[in-house]
């Protein structure tokens, strides 16, 4: 209280909810998949590639029991991703003596459930595995390991997996592939991203790589400088020395129209993501921020009212309640990620007799409706231009 010593108004500062609702963060990524060494499991939090060689070796090719050799593709997603802007990373190594198939990838999968601020999770590599003799996998094949990392970040309610189409593969090959998938949770890319090949053999030429890596850091360093409402979409791929293909505009945009998202180079302008679409067939769902903004504003409001928990269900709760999530969300219309000219055509926030029954009350539940009008990306900006002819 302040000192009143002498008559007049006095103005106190208070804090408008006893319980602020602090957003969660978005930017710790987890990637699953053999290494070169390491422990089996999850990792500690991994802040620099060099932290990650150290751990888990950074060797040019992972050479398994069987004979097989293959590149060692999740520490070259880690450097892409760490140069990309990516700054926390868990590491789930998949160990095993054969070239690993659906289930040692959900084996994996499982020990990142502990882990609760993973926001986004990845498998780079893992799809080139499941052809028969080596050979790059059908879409049937390299849909079994994607549909666990849907399956996880489904589960897991408040993830969202980034996924690659295998290498080589041609358009149709990518639209079949993407027939066997529907999911909000998860976003595909396509092609494989060309980067410089760091041996130390001098005549080394380039190889392709999955862009799993690359788009994960391009994820954080978008939700960094502008928020995660912001789709993550024409932005540059740095390390990038080229893609594996060309997409040209009318191939990007039947691509585009299915979710699936290209990569595409343009001059002056480098190799950029070019697309921000989830693999859902459900439109309200399509958008990759609309996706991970929703899950943000879940998360946030479900950790920030825990302190309700054995709290007097009564009208003094559900004030408390509605004032705490009412003052999130105004946070979040100022900054940007609500649409509406006026905080009330942003959100509302409904905690009383109209969302409860008296049983609900009863049994000790408390029903909360929100509704939050979502930004969403101008894909097509449509310029509409006319010439007067002078007489």
């Amino acid at each position: 209280m302040p000192e009143m010593n002498s008559p007049g108004l006095h103005v106190e500062e208070t804090n408008s909810s006893r319980f602020p609702i602090r957003g969660v963060s978005t930017s710790v990524r987890a990637f699953v998949g053999p290494t070169a060494k390491g422990p089996t499991g999850v990792s500690a939090e991994l802040a620099s590639f060099g932290e990650f060689e150290g751990i888990y070796g950074a060797d040019p090719s992972l050479q398994f029991s069987s004979g097989v050799s293959v590149p060692n593709y999740l520490a070259l997603a880690a450097r892409a991703f760490f140069e990309n802007g990516g700054q926390q990373l868990y590491v789930s190594r998949v160990a095993t003596e054969m070239p690993p198939v659906a289930a040692d990838y959900k084996k994996s999968l499982v020990t990142l459930d502990e882990v609760k601020d993973i926001s986004i999770v990845a498998a780079p590599g893992s799809s080139i595995f499941g052809g028969d003799g080596g050979a790059v996998p059908s879409p049937a094949q390299a849909a079994a390991i994607l549909a666990e990392l849907i399956a996880h970040v489904s589960q897991m309610r408040y993830r969202f997996a980034v996924l690659d189409t295998p290498p080589n593969y041609s358009t149709s090959d990518v639209q079949a592939l993407r027939s066997l998938i529907d999911s909000s949770y998860a976003a595909l890319y396509y092609p494989w991203v060309t980067v410089a090949n760091l041996t130390s053999d001098e005549t080394a030429v380039p190889i392709n790589v999955p862009p799993s890596g690359f788009v994960c850091g391009v994820y954080a360093r978008s939700d960094a400088k502008q928020g995660v409402f912001k789709a993550p979409a024409n932005l540059q791929l740095m390390g990038a020395v080229g893609l594996e293909r060309t997409i040209q505009d009318a191939e990007s945009s039947a691509l585009n129209g299915l979710g699936i998202n290209c990569l595409r180079n343009f001059p002056e302008r480098g190799n950029l993501v070019w697309g921000a679409r989830t693999v859902s067939s459900n439109s309200q769902y399509k958008y990759v921020n609309v996706r991970r903004y929703l899950a943000y504003l879940e998360h946030s409001i479900d950790l920030g009212t825990q302190w309700a928990v054995f709290e007097p269900n009564g009208s003094a709760l559900w004030d408390s309640i509605r004032c705490a999530i009412q003052n999130f969300l105004l946070a979040e219309w100022r900054r940007g990620g609500l649409l509406g000219i006026k905080a009330t055509d942003a959100f509302f926030v409904r905690c009383d007799e109209s969302t409860m029954t008296q049983t609900d009350i009863d049994n000790g539940q408390v029903n909360c409706v929100i509704g939050v009008a979502v930004v969403r990306p101008a894909e097509f900006v449509i310029f509409r231009i006319g010439w007067k002819i002078g007489n």
